[in-house]
């Protein structure tokens, strides 16, 4: 690439500050010509940073319709074209087939009916319209679901065509921001390598909070970078106020990316000393009121009068942000919790911890395709601007970008406590961003040869790591991995020869490197969007291609179930996996589930795989008898991580008369009730929150409400049974008092316990 010199610094990287071009421009992207030798360099990263002017006086301005088909005046003509194909293919493959997931996680569709049924509900993140117990995290992921149901009624599209939505907008934000420093083409490859990684196929089509959290870490990350450009305080203001929201979706999880972004605009913005402090003060203060208004509230209001604050043992929500949701996901003390982590690089509940868990068979096929090209892309960007000047905008956001993508990488690699496989979505667009812009720096810098080798480095890497992800499931499309491979190794021994081939021949090199990379990745995406996905913990990819062991487990697979044990990873009907995996029943859309081992993915049969039918009639709840919904072996975790199957006739018995009573049943965790509150539309009370070891309500409360008249039938079956310590004794005497008291009612295979009907003996 050649290059301005720059008379601060005495080389052409620098950007905004005293005797710059432009502020936020680069002058090596805006004024570069096409080096002399070989192939010319393309033009795409060689546009200006800054928007093009207004049309001046007498210049006629052009008709909407075109401004936004061609988009700005200073890009190829193509540029816009290209992004809006690309958003629309997002679209069209993350909209297909989405009602296959049925209701996905049931515990977060319970709490969007519940919201779109009550407002309450919708401000406190209720799990049922009479709000009895929330979720276990703030509400603002449910809110844009809920508002759609209240609009469009209840359905499988209603509840997650708005996560899909915000997965298109994370690639348009994740295309904006490498387009006004690195030209149109990084956009365009950042924004396909996010929509094509696995996890991101998955949580952009489910409603676990993940999708707002990257949308809104993405869009952070991309403040700060305007931020960087001008040092003007509105971004950073925006960029605090994404944050806080973001705090509202996942809690602390927000906060992971701040200490890397916060010290690269402290040290990096092209503003003085003082007011790079207060900027960050104000951005602080932003993140503050998006974040704290609801806290406050929730904290300030009467708890007699709002639902009980889910996952928490003391009903506050301070105590579940910093211990069950906060340091307890770190060190794994997570009280009310399932089980603990295994911290110090060994393997507990949660699978195995230390610097290569981003890798490993649990985590490496949901993300880590292009994670050792990002990595050496990343450090190939931080050599070519290390004689930068500080403001240099090219650098900062290698920084920006990177830093994000190391901390939460670090973080996650290390947590010792709850860590699911999806959690990996937060780091996709920081490897697409850090991809994009590596690729083009490097392109327009490939004739020197220590810019070619990388470039070929990179694709030899990621030709080498998707040959050993595809090798893991070997039986999925055998032929693909020797493709990749093949593939992979000859483009990248043409991008070492890059400046000695033609035009025609390097750009065919490069493309064939790219297609090479992105394969891999491609296949199990479309192996996901093709497959419906149910239950509290799901995976990407095909069967078998992400695997966590436990205890006594050792490497049993896992999707959608309970770490340890093993699992049947083939397809059926819900009967007879049930009686194999003992697993929960999914929704009438199949899917995955089940406890301690399950079918690996469901078929959209009505039965659900991992059914209850025949695997689990006599799975007991604690203390109680057999249950629809309950786990082989009495006193277990049915339901914990998927619901029952509702039969017609137990709709019917729960529907008659649900009127009467605030809640038409309840059941001991909340994967239960939400199966039966989705199924009938009447608010069905969770006990005990998610696990059924909340300890809400109290034995004496439940007792009241029966003695009210607010509950009609309790539900048997569900939640984690007797374990769990202290907390779970409250569901444990809850449901022995009930079963000792009242008139059983079995329909089908599901148990019932009639409130209004006691038994002589009590």
């Amino acid at each position: 690439m050649t290059t301005q010199p720059d008379t601060s610094t005495g080389n052409g990287t620098g950007t905004s500050g005293a005797g710059d071009p432009s502020p936020g421009t680069d002058a090596r992207f805006a004024t570069s010509p096409a080096p002399s030798w070989g192939p010319p360099a393309p033009t795409l990263p060689s546009e200006p940073v800054r928007p093009a002017a207004a049309p001046g006086a007498g210049e006629p301005a052009r008709p909407f319709l075109h401004r936004a088909w061609r988009g700005r005046p200073e890009d190829p003509r193509w540029a816009r074209p290209a992004f809006l194909a690309l958003l629309l293919a997002t679209t069209v493959l993350y909209l297909y087939g989405l009602s296959a997931s049925g209701y996905a996680n049931s515990f977060y569709s319970a709490a969007v009916q519940a919201g779109s049924q009550s407002w309450k509900a919708f401000f406190f993140g209720s799990l049922d319209s009479a709000n009895a117990i929330t979720v276990d995290k703030p509400p603002a992921s449910l809110w844009p679901m809920a508002l759609s149901v209240r609009i469009f009624g209840l359905s499988s599209w209603a509840i997650l065509v708005p996560e899909v939505l915000m997965g298109v907008a994370t690639v348009g934000v994740l295309y904006a921001a490498l387009r006004r420093r690195f030209g149109p083409a990084a956009g365009l490859i950042a924004g396909a390598v996010l929509a094509l990684t696995p996890v991101a196929a998955l949580m952009f089509r489910f409603n676990n909070p993940d999708a707002m959290l990257a949308l809104l870490m993405t869009v952070t990350v991309y403040c700060v970078i305007r931020g960087l450009e001008d040092g003007r305080t509105k971004w950073l203001v925006w960029a605090g106020v994404a944050v806080g929201f973001a705090f509202l979706a996942k809690t602390l999880q927000a906060f992971l990316i701040l200490p890397p972004l916060a010290v690269l605009y402290a040290v990096c913005a092209p503003v003085s000393l003082r007011k790079r402090f207060a900027q960050i003060g104000l951005s602080a203060g932003a993140m503050v009121v998006a974040g704290g208004w609801w806290v406050a509230i929730v904290e300030l209001w009467p708890a007699s009068s709002r639902p009980y604050i889910g996952g928490s043992q003391n009903n506050s929500f301070l105590e579940l942000t910093f211990g069950y949701n906060g340091l307890g996901r770190i060190n794994g003390d997570e009280t009310g919790s399932v089980g603990g982590g295994g911290g110090g690089g060994g393997t507990g509940q949660w699978g195995e911890t230390g610097w290569n868990r981003m890798f490993n068979s649990e985590i490496g096929s949901q993300i880590s395709w292009l994670l050792p090209a990002a990595l050496i892309l990343l450090v190939a960007g931080l050599v070519l601007t290390r004689k930068a000047k500080r403001t240099d905008l090219t650098r900062g956001s290698f920084l920006a970008w990177g830093g994000a993508l190391l901390m939460t990488a670090l973080v996650f690699s290390y947590m010792a406590g709850i860590f699911h496989q999806y959690y990996t979505v937060a780091l996709a667009p920081y490897i697409a961003a850090v991809v994009g812009m590596g690729a083009t720096v490097l392109w327009e810098e490939r004739g020197r040869v220590w810019a070619s080798l990388t470039l070929a480095g990179a694709a030899t890497a990621s030709a080498a790591w998707g040959y050993v992800l595809l090798d893991r499931t070997s039986d999925y499309l055998p032929w693909l991995k020797w493709l990749v491979l093949v593939g992979g190794l000859t483009g990248a021994l043409g991008l070492i020869f890059v400046t000695r081939l033609g035009r025609r021949l390097a750009l065919a090199a490069a493309a064939l490197s790219c297609a090479a990379a992105i394969a891999g990745p491609t296949a199990y995406t479309l192996s996901t969007v093709n497959t419906g996905h149910s239950g509290s913990i799901v995976t990407a990819g095909p069967s078998g291609a992400s695997t966590m062991g436990g205890p006594g487990g050792g490497g049993g697979g896992m999707r959608g179930g309970f770490p340890g044990g093993g699992q049947n990873q083939q397809n059926g009907d819900g009967a007879q996996n049930g009686q194999q995996g003992g697993g929960t029943g999914g929704p009438p859309t199949g899917g995955t589930g089940g406890f301690p081992g399950q079918n690996q993915q469901g078929n959209g049969n009505t039965q659900g795989n991992g059914g209850t039918r025949g695997g689990n009639q006599q799975g007991g709840m604690p203390g109680g008898g057999p249950g629809e919904g309950g786990m082989g072996g009495g006193g277990g975790a049915g339901g914990l991580l998927n619901g029952a199957n509702v039969g017609s006739a137990a709709k019917a018995l729960l529907s008659k008369n649900a009127g009467d009573y605030t809640w038409a049943a309840a059941a001991i965790g909340s994967q239960n009730s939400a199966s039966y509150q989705l199924a009938t539309g009447k608010p069905v009370m969770a006990i005990g929150g998610f696990n059924g070891t909340d300890p809400s309500p109290t034995l004496a409360q439940f007792k009241k409400y029966v003695t009210d008249g607010k509950i009609h039938y309790f539900i048997s079956g569900g939640g984690m049974g007797g374990g769990g310590g202290a907390s779970s004794s409250a569901s444990s005497r809850i449901s022995s008092w009930v079963t000792a008291n009242f008139k059983k009612v079995t329909v089908g295979s599901a148990t019932f316990y009639d409130l209004t009907q006691p038994t002589s003996s009590s």
